[in-house]
């Protein structure tokens, strides 16, 4: 992330994640976050990123890609905060236990002024174990390790619960003195650690930036550091600390967004890691838990000590974005389409790619029956029973309670079904193909055409002015941010958006919503469709999306109060700013401006639109790898506040996130391009 701007209330160092060259791979010197500091390492068999945590309650955490596997140590409350330096990026480290097993990992030094860290808790183990401890405060006990003391030493070691080769964390009181389990600062106030940090999972096998990029991909080395960290020739990591491991959702968005600057290898590397992780009946994976965390599965199932990865396929968006990710690589990308035939008939585990993706458009065909035989909104694609989240938005606010969410319904649904009535008219499917898919397959277009017709007008709201404007105008004076520009982009005419969701009554929930960003990147919206979209993302907050910060992801100012409540800045969801949903608007709004059927009307009101966008992501570069950021409103104007730095923000942003690299194949327009051809 190349910091272009300070940014009040950030606390970036002035160059963010840029790399260093180090024998073909890359260490990077600390940067700031908020409350975190960071620094990736990544060479030869050793991926690592290690983040310390100031504040009131201290902390170190080393994530490894590998196995998703990390350690951690958690120091007791501390009256005054306290923050970590790093003056040095820290060191690959490979070495062998006791029986000759290869570990791999990093060594560092740190420093922090306190008086006097006492240790709390230590774990190693799945990354997910970390984040549970570190969300919930629970670790299963069979992960506790007990720590050895030794002169200044702390030593944590074990092996992995099914006795492969497990984790060691190592503290050097190289500052200060050790009493046990606390550590009291030397003289002048300090305290310095020495750390070594190990895992004994398999690493996995990085990607050579060569071969990763194309040459036209963003000079961004921030952004070109976070991709390398988590690219891999096994699979592309969602984001690190906490994500590093598959996600399908993420993989399938980054890859689309991504795919003009990557190398086909690297597109492909996406697509088949999603295929090779369908259930039998052609679902998308979600997340998978592996390493240890997959243990822990199976023994909480009865099942032994086993470590075969166990998928999560909770989410009922994912699935619907497989096709239109694969048809933009096959059908659309020259690339693509000269490598189509072989990537589909290339085989994982006796099963080529074709037959998984016909799998997928099965299951994706069989969803859409019941609404495309009777369109009406309990026919709709609901959250799964018992789940509060189960699409982008997976917080348990994040849909405001709703159960069919408008990003699925009106927008992934038909574009997944237009998708493979394409890829199976250009014969891409045809080997794969079964007798009974016929049928089926032939019915795709006419499904989707009754989706397109009938889904968005069930999420379609329209307030009246006044009420709209006084809305407005109370929601402001709420937040603390000025009225008068949303109201006077209000305007005179009614306000209409997209809600956010259905409820389980079919009711819609009053959020105005980013979801706009889908519809302009995978489908086909009419004018009175782009022109709420337009609106949408244009309207300062909180008449629309718009702040100085960046283009939110939600405003419930047409919501009651306890939904605004819930829809905060300090809210996952809320009223924060994701960076991949910019550079999604951004994408779709170029895709859209494209067009040669438009009226200059609506074509000036897209770009419009675009040029405020882009003015947002100009303005928070600084940002624009993390996974999110919030906002506060001071003297005059919004400023970036990094997401997990308040005391109430419900989680903590990545540093590293993989569709926050996705502006590598993103330019900002150069002024009078031509558009709406």
């Amino acid at each position: 992330m190349t910091v272009r701007h300070i940014l009040a209330g950030v606390g970036l160092l002035a160059l963010a994640i840029p790399a260093l060259a180090a024998s073909g791979g890359m260490r990077t010197p600390a940067h700031r976050e908020g409350l975190n500091l960071n620094s990736f390492v990544q060479q030869g068999p050793v991926a690592a990123h290690v983040v310390l945590r100031s504040g009131n309650n201290p902390r170190l955490i080393v994530a490894f890609p590998a196995g998703n596997s990390g350690v951690g140590l958690w120091f007791a409350h501390l009256p005054q905060g306290a923050e970590w330096a790093m003056p040095v990026a820290p060191s690959p480290v490979s070495t062998v236990d006791g029986q000759g097993r290869a570990l791999h990992g990093v060594r560092f030094s740190a420093t922090i002024r306190a008086r006097r860290l006492d240790v709390k808790q230590a774990v190693l183990s799945s990354v997910r174990v970390l984040r549970d401890y570190q969300g919930l405060g629970t670790v299963p006990a069979e992960v506790l390790t007990k720590v050895r003391v030794q002169g200044n030493q702390l030593d944590w070691a074990r092996d992995r619960l099914d006795g492969a080769l497990g984790y060691r964390l190592t503290v050097t009181v190289q500052r200060g003195t050790l009493k046990g389990s606390h550590i009291v600062a030397g003289s002048d106030g300090k305290i310095a650690l020495g750390v070594t940090a190990l895992t004994g999972e398999t690493p996995l096998t990085p990607y050579r930036q060569a071969d990763l990029l194309t040459r036209g991909a963003a000079a961004d080395p921030g952004a070109r550091t976070a991709l390398n960290f988590l690219s891999y020739h096994e699979k592309l990591m969602a984001g690190s600390w906490r994500f590093n491991t598959y996600f399908g959702r993420d993989t399938l968005m980054s890859v689309r967004l991504l795919m003009p600057a990557l190398q086909p290898q690297a597109v492909e590397t996406g697509l088949r890691s999603v295929l090779v992780r369908l259930s039998p009946d052609g679902n998308v994976a979600h997340e998978e838990d592996i390493g240890e965390f997959a243990i822990l599965d199976h023994l909480k199932a009865g099942e032994g000590k086993s470590a075969a990865p166990v998928y999560n396929y909770n989410m009922i968006d994912s699935p619907f974005l497989l096709a239109p990710v694969a048809s933009a690589w096959m059908l659309d990308d020259a690339r693509g389409r000269a490598r189509a035939g072989q990537f589909l008939a290339q085989q994982v585990d006796g099963t080529t790619m074709g037959d998984a993706l016909m799998r997928n458009i099965r299951f994706v065909a069989q969803a859409a029956a019941a609404f495309g035989a009777d369109p009406r909104w309990n026919n709709l694609i609901a959250l799964k029973p018992g789940m509060d989240a189960g699409e982008w938005r997976d917080s348990n606010q994040g849909l405001g309670g709703g159960r069919y969410p408008y990003d699925v319904n009106a927008i992934l649904v038909p574009a997944a079904l237009d998708a493979a009535d394409a890829m199976a008219r250009a014969g891409l499917l045809k080997p794969y193909m079964q007798a009974d898919d016929a049928a089926l397959m032939a019915d795709l277009r006419r499904t989707a055409a009754v989706w397109r017709a009938n889904a968005p007008a069930l999420f379609l709201q329209s307030v009246d002015a006044p009420d709209a404007r006084a809305a407005i105008t109370r929601y402001a004076a709420k937040m603390g941010v000025p009225a008068a520009p949303a109201v006077a982009a209000a305007g005179s005419a009614p306000t209409r958006y997209h809600a956010i969701a259905l409820d389980a009554g079919g009711k819609p929930v009053p959020i105005v919503n980013s979801d706009e960003g889908f519809a302009l990147l995978f489908a086909h919206p009419d004018v009175r469709q782009l022109d709420i979209a337009a609106d949408t993302i244009e309207r300062p907050f909180p008449a629309g999306l718009m702040t100085g910060a960046g283009m939110l992801v939600a405003n419930p100012v047409f919501a009651d109060a306890a939904q605004q409540g819930r829809f905060g800045p300090d809210a996952y969801h809320g009223t924060v700013i994701w960076s991949w949903h910019q550079a999604l608007a951004a994408a779709g709004l170029a895709r859209q401006l494209e067009r040669r059927d438009l009226p200059a009307e609506t074509c000036r009101r897209l770009l419009s639109a675009r040029d405020a966008l882009w003015r947002g992501i100009e303005a928070t570069r600084a940002v624009q790898s993390s996974e999110l950021w919030s906002w506060r409103y001071t003297d005059g104007g919004y400023r970036v506040m990094a997401f997990g730095a308040g005391a109430g923000d419900a989680d903590e942003s990545n540093a590293a996130q993989l569709w926050s690299t996705v502006f590598l194949a993103l330019k900002r327009p150069v002024p009078g391009a031509p558009a709406c051809r």
